[in-house]
């Protein structure tokens, strides 16, 4: 199966495993599942790192992608066609972050099973997305 990871999960995934919720880690250590990440985790990490937003023990932001690959993730690509066609996923109530929308949209259109936490998630399910923790 494929599976994508929403930035938090990406970042408790290098940093701080413990914080993943039991079927997540199960999917990271399957050798047969697929897990992607997105750019779209790289550019949030970087952008909010460069801020002050997020603090990475350690590690620069640019040092992301290859520990990422180094637990056995790949990137995934991200076509112009996803971006251009971000307008067509619907608002839901109180959930503005564009960063998480992107990441949502780019599930739903390449078919990925989003590994999250996020609370905003079921509102989505009818427009797609399947996700799991």
């Amino acid at each position: 199966m494929a599976w994508m990871l929403d930035t938090h999960t990406l970042i408790w995934a290098l940093f701080e495993p413990k914080k993943l919720g039991r079927k997540t880690r199960a999917i990271l250590v399957d050798p047969v599942n697929q897990v992607f990440v997105s750019p779209i985790s790289y550019w949030e990490i970087s952008l909010k790192a460069g801020i002050g937003k997020l603090v990475l023990p350690g590690t620069e932001p640019d040092e992301i992608p290859a520990a990422a690959a180094r637990l056995g993730l790949t990137d995934a690509p991200l076509p112009p066609e996803v971006l251009a066609s971000f307008h067509r996923l619907p608002r839901a109530p109180d959930h503005r972050d564009p960063f998480d929308r992107l990441l949502i949209w780019h599930c739903i259109v390449g078919k990925l099973t989003l590994l999250s936490q996020d609370r905003a998630l079921p509102f989505y399910q009818t427009h797609g997305l399947s996700f799991e923790w």
